[in-house]
Parts: structure tokens; C-alpha cells; sequence
């Protein structure tokens, strides 16, 4: 059983929280996250007519409480927290991702076709030896079932 999500906050920001109280620590979204009718929408995973429908899942159980900046075609990133997703709309094609961790810029192209559905998983792991991120491998099963407990922090649609 996996907790339940905390509330947005009152300026619309969502907050993941760590560690036990009264010592937690709080990370939370630098941008207002969509409303709960919007997520509920995301989180039923049908595709976009005429469109690739990406959703990036960050949820791992060894990930820290970084934000870290995801783009998409080079467009102004967003700043992903742990145990969330993003779902991003783009025109058929080739498409590039990148996020800069620790002066290093990691980036996954992929390409997809109208009403296919993506998955990309973006991974986290932290140990007192250091932090790593990368683009991993998932299936769309294990996606989904990450994205359904997670927080849809962006909902975007790039299309021209």
C-alpha cells in the first residue's frame, strides 16, 4: 500500500514530503501543478487524437528529495520532484528530452507515432557515495502503475 498524496498547497504548488516529523523536509513544485479533474484525466492514459501523448514518471524508491529540470524540445524546463509525472502532448515525430544533473546534460530522442502513448521513467538514486539520474527503460505497465500513485505536477501540450 503506498501513502496517500498530500494535499496542493494554498498557492497551488505541490510539496513531497520527507522524512518524520517534526524534522521533515519539503520539496516542492516551483510552479502551480493542474487541478485534481486535469489529473484524474491524465491518470485514465488515453492517447491524444493525432497526437503523441509522453508521460515522463519520476518514482523510484532510492530517489532524494531533488528537483530536477526536465525539457522537451528544448522548451523552458520543468522542475520535476519525486513521486510525480508529467504528461506532455507533441506532434508525430522525433523528439528530444534532456535534464542537467551535477554539470552533466543527459538527453533521450525518441520518436512516436499520432495516438501512440510513451512512457520514459527518470530515475533517481541516491547513496553517501552520490546522486545519479538517468533516463531508464520501463514498460507501460510499470509506468502506469507509478504515474497512478504519483502527482501529475505538468500537463502540457506543445503542438504548434
Amino acid at each position: 500500500m503506498t501513502k496517500p498524496l498530500r494535499p496542493v498547497e494554498a498557492d497551488g504548488t505541490y510539496c513531497y514530503r520527507t522524512g518524520r516529523a517534526p524534522r521533515h523536509k519539503l520539496t516542492c513544485t516551483t510552479t502551480p501543478v493542474p487541478s485534481a479533474a486535469v489529473e484524474a484525466k491524465a491518470k485514465q492514459f488515453e492517447p491524444t487524437p493525432n497526437a503523441v501523448t509522453v508521460y515522463i514518471v519520476r518514482r523510484r524508491w532510492a530517489d532524494a528529495s531533488n528537483r530536477v529540470p526536465v525539457s522537451v524540445d528544448g522548451q523552458p524546463p520543468v522542475s520535476t520532484i519525486p513521486e510525480s509525472f508529467m504528461r506532455v502532448r507533441l506532434s508525430p515525430g522525433e523528439h528530444q528530452l534532456a535534464f542537467e544533473w551535477d554539470g552533466q546534460r543527459n538527453s533521450r530522442t525518441f520518436a512516436a507515432r499520432a495516438n501512440e502513448i510513451v512512457f520514459i521513467d527518470l530515475a533517481g538514486a541516491v547513496w553517501f557515495w552520490g546522486t545519479n539520474y538517468q533516463w531508464a527503460a520501463t514498460d507501460s505497465a510499470n509506468a502506469r502503475k507509478k504515474a497512478v500513485v504519483s502527482k501529475l505536477i505538468a500537463d502540457l501540450d506543445l503542438r504548434p
